[in-house]
């Protein structure tokens, strides 16, 4: 009896250094918003609503995620995005399309603002692979509809693995960064290059 007393304190001693700060901290790492289009002296009559960001429910929380073998994908335990990948996503599209200047506005589908046209994407994958070397995948589509047709009129697809140059996380997390603004700065491109040749009243 005296012997289980003793073993029970122990263990609760050492629950208790546990949970007084000896544990590894958690860090957060953020993607950098990029710079500001220079804005467009030409505005398409458009009034564009960034709707759903889909994705893997591994991507809608906030532990970094990484690929192992050819079907497997963990999260690092002390290692976290300051906020979900698809709402980093939303952010910095929002970001974009506000500062080109090009549309009359650009608002989130779920606040009061009215639009025409609403663009809606998934993320399939924004994690770390490690096949010999290690590289930053980001994968992605969008769909742009039309509400008064209710059809869905341009589609972009994006796939590209980014050389991590460095075996730290935080050189994954600058080449995730990278490769996921490069990724929606050809959705920005897409949309200009879309509205150009179909304004709203063109025949």
């Amino acid at each position: 009896m005296r012997r289980t007393i003793a073993c029970t304190v122990v263990l609760l001693a050492a629950v208790g250094l546990g949970g007084c700060g000896s544990g590894r901290p958690v860090r957060y790492y953020a993607v950098d918003l990029p710079p500001a289009p220079q804005p467009s002296a030409s505005v398409y009559p458009v009034a564009l609503l960034i709707g759903r960001i889909g994705a893997p429910e591994i991507l809608q929380d906030e532990p970094i995620a990484y690929r192992f073998g050819p079907n497997g994908i963990g999260t690092y335990n002390y290692h976290h995005w300051v906020a979900p990948p698809v709402q980093m996503v939303k952010v910095i599209l929002l970001r974009q399309l506000r500062a080109s200047g090009r549309y009359q506005s650009v608002a989130d589908l779920g606040s009061s603002a009215q639009g025409e046209f609403v663009l809606a994407g998934r993320l399939y994958d924004f994690e770390e692979v490690d096949k010999g070397s290690i590289a930053a995948l980001v994968t992605m589509d969008f769909e742009l509809l039309d509400r008064k047709t209710a059809q869905i009129v341009w589609t972009h697809f994006y796939s590209r693995s980014e050389p991590v140059h460095g075996k730290q996380i935080s050189d994954v997390v600058a080449a995730l960064d990278h490769n996921l603004v490069e990724g929606l700065t050809e959705v920005s491109s897409g949309l200009d290059l879309y509205f150009s040749a179909h304004l709203p009243g063109k025949p």
